[in-house]
């Protein structure tokens, strides 16, 4: 496997993994980024710019290193930024009901769920009674008048479950009638723009060539300690179209490519943000610590994401999760560096996340979608490597 990049001295045991993920693991193209302190010490990418492709003599197929892909759920990351920095500005009332911005959403017994009910799974709207269509879902104010109209499964504030799609619905309009801009162009003015991420919520037309085509990948039998297949709980409730689980994950029904140019271009904070392995990283840094100068959450905003808000058994991914404030945080479903890490993973592989206490910001994008939902070995090998490192 022909890797490109660099790693500082210390971290070689990161670029192993990485080959080994190609070797072994199934990565037909994908990059990893690392920061520390703000420093960028691993930046690898390797393998083909499109899932399909072949790399070719004159490098147009190959992975660059600025090739961007959809991170599926890892977009949650990014866009709970926003909500926690209006916060952190004064503009946005966490304990707040979520009618008070938004009066329309009161409907149908949801006068009591608050703004911290939307960032912390328990707002209990993971699902829709009627699926938006692949085409409605193109109007994110459909998706927003649709989740308003929606009863609660459960009573708002008393159990968690992962709302995949609905969070993307619900998060954009809290930030347009807070701010006037939905969640993609307050991201591009008040985040890309002053880090210089390469991260998108709405892909613009002139960065489309950057973006290599994903698809399903087949990885290796699980051996040795991977050997443990999902609970049959977990099981039948991916299997059962009646199930939370299932509704959850079909809110749009079917779910659109995410290889079509129409779904990129519009602004989805639960599923189709679009960015290369050193946005996602860099991202991360710049919540615990400057970056180039530019830092974006303040120590309290730090550990408002990533004190427990919910915790156990999760109504929809049916295991244990843990949640902050928009952020997944580390434990058995979704394991991150330590205990104190606090990010988001994307179903299929990618990931990013960071950790404070090491200083550790890291970001893991993939062309290959595995059937993983939270804790995908290709990006689990990278963390591991990790921590390795800082940890020993």
């Amino acid at each position: 496997m022909d890797v490109h990049g660099t790693v500082a001295e210390g971290f070689e045991p990161v670029r192993k993994a990485f080959v080994r993920n190609f070797e072994t693991l199934g990565d037909r193209g994908a990059a990893v980024t690392v920061y520390r302190d703000g420093q960028r010490v691993v930046d690898l990418w390797a393998g083909t710019k499109d899932v399909d492709g072949e790399a070719d003599g004159d490098g147009a197929a190959t992975w660059q290193r600025g090739t961007a892909q959809v991170v599926r759920s890892a977009t949650k990351g990014v866009a709970a930024a926003v909500p926690l920095l209006l916060h952190q500005y004064g503009e946005l009332d966490l304990d707040a009901p979520v009618g008070h911005y938004w009066p329309e959403f009161k409907a149908r017994g949801k006068e009591g769920v608050l703004v911290r009910h939307l960032l912390n799974h328990r707002a209990g709207l993971p699902l829709l009674d009627r699926p938006l269509t692949p085409r409605e879902a193109l109007d994110p104010l459909r998706g927003a008048e649709a989740v308003a109209a929606q009863a609660p499964v459960w009573e708002p504030g008393t159990d968690h479950g992962y709302h995949a799609l609905t969070y993307g619905w619900l998060l954009d309009e809290l930030v347009r009638r807070v701010s006037g801009r939905g969640a993609g162009e307050w991201i591009a003015e008040r985040i890309a723009a002053p880090l210089g991420l390469d991260f998108w919520l709405g892909l613009p037309d002139t960065e489309a060539g950057r973006v290599g085509r994903a698809g399903p990948v087949e990885g290796p039998e699980p051996s040795g300690a991977l050997r443990a297949r999902p609970k049959r709980s977990v099981t039948e409730a991916y299997d059962d179209p009646a199930s939370v689980t299932r509704r959850a994950f079909a809110a749009i029904d079917p779910f659109p490519d995410h290889n079509d140019p129409e779904f990129r271009a519009v602004p989805h904070p639960a599923a189709n943000g679009i960015t290369t392995a050193d946005g996602l990283a860099r991202f991360y840094a710049s919540l615990i610590g400057q970056v180039d100068g530019v830092r974006l959450f303040d120590p309290a905003t730090v550990a408002r994401a990533r004190a427990e808000e919910s915790a156990g058994p999760d109504r929809v991914l049916v295991v244990g999760t843990r949640f902050g404030l928009g952020y997944m945080l580390h434990g058995g479903a979704s394991p991150f560096l330590a205990p104190g890490s606090f990010g988001h993973p994307g179903r299929g592989g990618s990931l990013g996340f960071a950790d404070p206490e090491t200083g550790i910001a890291f970001g893991y994008v993939t062309n290959g979608f595995r059937r993983t939902v939270t804790a995908d070995p290709r990006a689990q090998a990278l963390v591991r490597a990790v921590r390795s490192v800082v940890l020993g």
